[in-house]
């Protein structure tokens, strides 16, 4: 394959990593300072949010380089290779974690919810997991049919 092919989507994953990387770095922050501030009862409510939050950021981080790694291994013809298998596997793992991570973190949506009456903040929640478990299901399908089409090529090249 042509050297730099997968150089788009590269800059999609900088660009869907940096936005996070400011949130976790500028905005999270500042809300927990107007937390603290405020001393109102709900703020134990954004406490919960900021724990979810930055312990989800740990594996969305790292599927974001186990995706770049996938796309290093396509720019160097490995794309069937059982590295793009592990890093389809961390992938699926990482969504997993996300998933999970936000399960217990749906009471603090819907607290935040009541005590904004704003029913959208629990639908942010419910599509975090959502799209967490989409791309977990895509996860496991692509790195089944991977080690699929690896086994076959293994097994044509014993023939020839």
């Amino acid at each position: 394959m042509k050297q730099g092919s997968t150089v788009f989507l590269k800059i999609a994953l900088i660009m869907i990593g940096t936005p996070v990387l400011a949130l976790c770095i500028f905005g999270l922050p500042m809300l927990a300072k107007e937390a603290a501030e405020s001393n109102s009862e709900s703020a134990y409510v954004l406490y919960g949010f900021l724990t979810v939050m930055y312990v989800s950021a740990i594996p969305f981080f790292f599927a974001l380089y186990q995706a770049f790694k996938l796309l290093n291994y396509i720019d160097r013809n490995e794309a069937f290779s059982e590295l793009s298998v592990q890093a389809l596997k961390k992938i699926k793992y990482c969504a997993i974690a996300i998933s999970i991570l936000y399960v217990p973190g749906l009471p603090f949506f819907y607290i935040a919810a009541e005590l904004e009456d704003a029913p959208g903040i629990m639908l942010i929640g419910l599509g975090i997991i959502f799209a967490s478990t989409i791309i977990a299901v895509f996860a496991a399908l692509l790195q089944k049919l991977l080690k699929a089409a690896i086994d076959i090529k293994s097994e044509n090249d014993l023939t020839i």
